[in-house]
């Protein structure tokens, strides 16, 4: 094969180049009640949906620059998920945010409860849990203390 056969070598981008995010896809035992949480509780917006038979199967949602799916679980799925009577599979996920503390007031105001906040690894933690269970945390740099809790401050 000459040289003008050969096909061109290409050098791959470097992969910090090519990867830009990490999005979770959360299986969900019912959507309207997850979107109630995320949607009318946190403030997500739904950016792309999936309708199959007019139903709501799969959506992208955004909140600032971060992402996340929800996909309803079928009866396979929904029956592994239940099997052991525990939905969260030990999935947690933490945002990093600007202000930690808004999302949580913010939340509180519309009927989402969570934990009170505290500072755990130099950030403010606002932790939920969604209707299926997983672990949800917001978290936000803070100078304070360790343990330091929410109400501690707000005296």
């Amino acid at each position: 094969m000459s040289q003008a056969e050969q096909p061109a070598e290409t050098t791959p981008a470097p992969l910090t180049d090519n990867v830009k995010s990490c999005v979770a896809l959360l299986m969900v035992t019912d959507m309207e009640r997850s979107l109630a949480f995320y949607v009318d509780g946190l403030g997500f917006k739904i950016t792309n949906r999936w309708l199959p038979d007019g139903h709501l199967r799969w959506c992208w949602m955004q909140l600032g620059t971060a992402a996340l799916m929800l996909q309803q679980a079928m009866p396979p799925t929904l029956e592994k998920m239940t099997a052991n009577g525990k939905l969260d599979n030990g999935m947690s996920l933490y945002f990093q945010c600007e202000d930690a503390l808004a999302i949580y007031r913010r939340a509180k105001d519309r009927g989402v409860a969570g934990r009170e906040p505290q500072v755990g690894n130099f950030n403010w933690e606002v932790s939920l849990h969604d209707p299926d269970g997983y672990s949800i945390h917001f978290c936000s740099p803070t100078d304070l203390p360790e343990e330091t809790l929410l109400s501690e401050i707000e005296k």
